[in-house]
């Protein structure tokens, strides 16, 4: 008898909310309009009446009486996906667990539930990107950012679908390239070196600004003897870059036989310094596993958020650790001229117990990102403080 109930107990427990979650779903429509959820595309549960995979229908914690909150409750079914979006660069929406920027929960009339045509869902972020140019790259004239990109995350930089010139050649045939390139002194490649991939004022999609040699044509770099494409070759112009490359912490030590091309392109860029693209971009690069230890915590300092890396660090080398522009005070005094005057004591006569160096600002911040207020290292409520006072 006591199996026979427990039995009925166990069908009950597993049946019954089942069917009120059924009931449920069949009842949700009598006061939400069923046509605001309709489109083209419809979320899979909600074309087969299914509202409670995602919400319950009497008490949750979150908002929309959903049972979970953000990437949480996709990744709930989209299991594969959650995996996936974990390696190598992850678009920043994905990061954050924000599916919701770019697709509609419900409904949508286009492919993926996006809220909006592919381009126009990307510029809702990338807002500062030219939407036209004089002379404008087909696919992203017509809005297809997926030619060349990965819209969740990728092995390669800026999302891209492959490697660079892997990408232009999925389009453009080498036989034409070498027809575009008469005299060219080496096989055509590193195509970003020389053309905007979205657009340009200049035909070919030729990047705006041209280094000066290269705008004159390529022997002053191309025919140095011994010399020819390398470091020496740059310095013989640039001068002054020079001591700052011999200093003591420097970035001497690209990986590339060209130390300077490892962040500069040779022939064109968008500015005038011919980045090979936006600061954070160039050093991502390198220091792509130090930029996504701190790019999703809660503080950054605003500068870091908007990829500045050159307000605190020299461009090619200094003297200073981690090539700052100088010790942790004077870096951070030259904006916050108060600090040190009326806050904890910092300087040469007040020394960290920890390192035996001088107290600066960075000993008890870190710019670069922290989940504690401030850009503290610890809490500030007491553990930050205990690390140097400590109770005996």
């Amino acid at each position: 008898m006591f199996f026979y109930y427990r039995i009925i107990i166990i069908f009950w427990l597993v049946t019954v909310p089942a069917l009120a979650a059924a009931a449920a779903d069949n009842v949700c429509f009598d006061c939400h309009k069923k046509e605001a959820f309709s489109g083209k595309i419809v979320h899979e549960p909600l074309a087969k009446g299914q509202c409670s995979p995602c919400h319950n229908p009497h008490v949750a914690h979150f908002k929309g009486l959903l049972e979970k909150e953000g990437a949480e409750l996709c990744y709930s079914c989209h299991t594969k996906q959650q995996e996936s979006f974990k390696q190598g660069m992850v678009h920043q929406p994905v990061r954050s667990g924000n599916c919701l920027v770019c697709h509609e929960a419900h409904a949508s009339d286009r492919n993926g539930l996006l809220k909006e045509q592919l381009s126009a869902t990307c510029f809702t972020c990338h807002e500062k990107m030219p939407q036209k140019f004089k002379y404008t790259h087909s696919p992203f004239a017509q809005g297809q950012c997926y030619s060349c990109h990965r819209p969740h995350q990728s092995v390669y930089g800026q999302l891209l679908n492959d490697e660079p010139d892997r990408v232009c050649l999925s389009c453009h045939k080498y036989e034409d390239l070498l027809k575009g390139h008469v005299n060219y002194p080496e096989p055509p490649q590193g195509c970003l070196s020389c053309h905007n991939p979205h657009g340009s004022e200049r035909k070919g999609m030729v990047r705006n600004v041209l280094h000066a040699p290269f705008a004159q044509g390529c022997k002053e770099c191309h025919e140095q003897g011994g010399k020819r494409g390398s470091t020496q070759s740059c310095l013989r112009c640039h001068e002054a870059v020079a001591a700052g490359m011999l200093a003591r912490h420097s970035h001497l030590t690209g990986k590339e036989e060209n130390k300077c091309v490892a962040c500069h392109s040779p022939h064109a860029g968008d500015e005038k310094n011919l980045l090979k693209g936006s600061q954070l971009h160039v050093c991502r690069s390198c220091h792509a596993d130090t930029i996504a230890r701190y790019e999703d915590k809660l503080y950054r300092h605003p500068e870091v958020k908007a990829g500045i890396c050159t307000s605190c660090h020299e461009i090619h080398g200094s003297n200073k650790l981690a090539m700052l522009r100088g010790d942790g005070n004077a870096i951070c005094t030259r904006c916050h001229e108060t600090q040190g005057k009326f806050t904890h004591p910092v300087g040469e006569k007040v020394m960290d117990i920890r390192t035996g160096q001088m107290v600066t600002c960075i000993s008890c911040h870190v710019a670069m990102g922290s989940d504690f207020k401030y850009e503290l290292i610890y809490s500030g409520l007491k553990d930050l403080c205990i690390q140097c006072h400590k109770r005996y």
